[in-house]
């Protein structure tokens, strides 16, 4: 309810927003803010919609507390209850729409060396068929191979509705006990692979506020510092905010030396998100997988005993083979079912 109650609170700035771009359609055609137009209309028609409903539920809430009449107050709770399945409606619609459809994953070989490496290859091959039965699109970004075929490293990028909200429940430290075809000897070795589930980062914007400018002119210089021309057609602006400073005076003309310098302060504040953005990332990727250690770990795979146990959704389930040919639902299901068990105990 509270996200309904924000997206009627919004009304205001949409609509004005509204007429901003108007004015800039007025001035110059642009599709992409034919298209923006378009998208916030929707989302004030809805706003409205909302809004509406929430002043009825508000009113029917006054009548079912303030009136006497038991006719006038049945229909009031009638209403009421109308009125809650059309803003659940509506939620659970924004929701939808709100949901991450794309993300980047991350595997990586942890501890045990080649085994390591085959065992993330493995992770890859279940999540490639896990797609493939969702019917998402999976694009391999980059891979460095083992010796043996496996991979030290690889990132893919997975889209389709939701992937995100799924997948972050994948994110850690999975850890392998098996015989590796690497040990001679038979014995049963420990290996870990880590998975990182990120965002994928938005095409990054960079706005820049006029306000936020200091443009200065002077006369361009040639080679030991004389003056090429006699008009002030060189340009530096200085961006307050990062302090940053560009100056052009190769055009003659000081309109395409104040259009080359935004052009360069746009790539150097465009450089510093972008870090700032990396940065980010891999924080998030070592908070999620921790130190790869075997003692830290999201879920383990056991070959000697069918075994596949999620320890953080707390489930086990004795079909591994199936979960590493992709069926993940197996682990969600028994999830779900879990969930449900503990609430009807509860009641």
């Amino acid at each position: 309810m509270e996200k309904l109650k924000k997206l009627a609170s919004e009304l205001g700035k949409l609509q004005k927003e509204l007429q901003e771009i108007d004015q800039k359609l007025i001035e110059k055609f642009d599709q992409e803010l034919v298209s923006k137009r378009g998208k916030i209309s929707e989302k004030i028609e809805k706003a409205l919609y909302v809004k509406k409903l929430l002043d009825d539920l508000k009113e029917a809430e006054r009548i079912i507390v303030s009136e006497t009449d038991e006719e006038l107050i049945a229909i009031a709770i009638e209403e009421k209850e109308n009125i809650m399945k059309k803003l659940l409606e509506i939620e659970k619609d924004l929701e939808e729409e709100n949901a991450k459809n794309s993300c980047i994953i991350e595997i990586r070989a942890g501890v045990g060396g080649e085994e390591a490496a085959l065992f993330a290859s493995d992770l890859l091959r279940m999540y490639m068929k896990f797609a493939e039965r969702k019917g998402w699109n999976l694009k391999i970004l980059s891979a460095r191979k083992s010796d043996l075929g496996g991979i030290k490293e690889v990132s893919v990028l997975i889209e389709g509705r939701g992937v995100y909200d799924i997948f972050k429940l994948e994110a850690g430290v999975h850890r392998v006990q098996r015989v590796p075809v690497t040990e001679a000897s038979g014995r049963i070795h420990t290996s870990t692979a880590t998975v990182a589930v990120l965002e994928e980062p938005g095409e990054l914007e960079i706005k820049i506020n006029p306000q936020d400018l200091e443009i200065e002119t002077f006369r361009a210089s040639g080679p030991g510092g004389q003056h090429v021309n006699k008009t002030e057609s060189a340009v530096r602006v200085r961006h307050i905010p990062t302090g940053i400073t560009v100056v052009c005076q190769e055009e003659r003309s000081q309109h395409m030396n104040k259009e080359r310098a935004i052009r360069l302060l746009r790539a150097k504040l465009y450089q510093i998100e972008k870090e700032k953005l990396e940065k980010q990332i891999e924080e998030k990727r070592k908070e999620q997988i921790g130190s790869a250690e075997r003692s830290e770990k999201t879920r383990t795979y056991n070959f000697m005993q069918n075994r596949v146990t999620d320890h953080v959704l707390g489930v086990t389930v004795y079909r591994l083979e199936e979960v590493l040919d992709g069926n993940l639902e197996l682990i969600y299901q028994e999830y779900r079912e879990k969930q449900a068990q503990n609430i009807s105990q509860s009641d």
